[in-house]
């Protein structure tokens, strides 16, 4: 079993370098420099006005890219900063005056859209989502149960998450209505995290190692991934190899340990 692995993840490794050197990880790069990161105050103030939002911009630069805010759409609004300059004259210990200048910052109302409010061009993609069915699916469903260290519940999740692993709650929740391929890939997924992260983990580390350990525990169930799994790996990493690399060994004992609690309980 180690061997079949150590040559998953070594595919996975390919995968990403093929994607990393590709015009859509370009494209996708491109687009996704569209997008302001807006500040903790303002997150809340768009979280306020509409929970489910994912992608914010601007009307203009929505039509930039080639969509248009639907007509009627209410806008979100946030606070924008305006710098400005100024001199002043400033006494020195002499007595002369001596020209300085200022900076100083103000804010004023902007009004952003989220995606959900638009509709056009589709914008580029690296994870597309999976599709068809597997072999055993109830039985598999079950067994990864079992594996998990925690309840793992289906549940009407809104917004783009297709599952989550809550620390505080001890639990795994998974979305409702995917298809069973994608369905097991985000179970294995979380139970990743349950048996690896705890709640002061890094983030972007914890999601690499986490859909790497789903990548490699699909592809031994023969079950691809690599559409769905290339794309989220690269963007967590940042396209960095390095951030794989250096988890390559704790993926490898994590996929290991599902990989055989799933064995004894299909053959239970």
């Amino acid at each position: 079993m180690a061997k079949n692995i150590e040559g998953i993840t070594e595919k996975l490794e390919q995968g990403l370098k093929n994607l990393l050197d590709s015009e859509n990880w370009k494209e996708y790069l491109k687009t996704l420099s569209r997008f302001h990161q807006y500040s903790f105050n303002n997150c809340i103030l768009i979280k306020m006005q509409y929970p489910e939002a994912s992608r914010v911009a601007g009307y203009k630069t929505w039509q930039s890219m080639g969509r248009q805010v639907r007509k009627g759409e209410k806008a979100i609004s946030i606070l924008a900063p305006c710098p400005h300059k100024k001199t002043i004259e400033v006494e020195k210990e002499d007595g002369t005056i001596e020209l300085k200048a200022v900076s100083f910052t103000t804010y004023r109302a902007v009004n952003v859209f989220d995606i959900k409010q638009t509709d056009g061009k589709e914008l580029p993609s690296i994870c597309n989502s999976l599709t068809g069915v597997v072999e055993n699916y109830g039985k598999l469903r079950e067994v990864l149960a079992g594996v998990a260290p925690v309840p793992v519940e289906d549940e009407d999740i809104k917004g783009g998450a297709h599952g989550y692993f809550s620390f505080a709650d001890k639990r795994i929740a998974i979305k409702r209505g995917m298809s069973e391929a994608q369905t097991i890939k985000t179970t294995v997924h979380e139970i990743a995290h349950s048996l690896m992260h705890g709640a002061d983990c890094n983030r972007e580390q914890a999601e690499v190692e986490a859909e790497s350990v789903a990548y490699t525990v699909c592809q031994y169930l023969g079950i691809e991934s690599g559409d769905y799994s290339f794309g989220y790996v690269a963007s967590w990493g940042n396209g960095d190899m390095d951030v794989l690399k250096k988890s390559l060994a704790a993926i490898q004992k994590t996929a290991h340990t599902i990989i055989e609690g799933v064995e004894k309980g299909l053959a239970a």
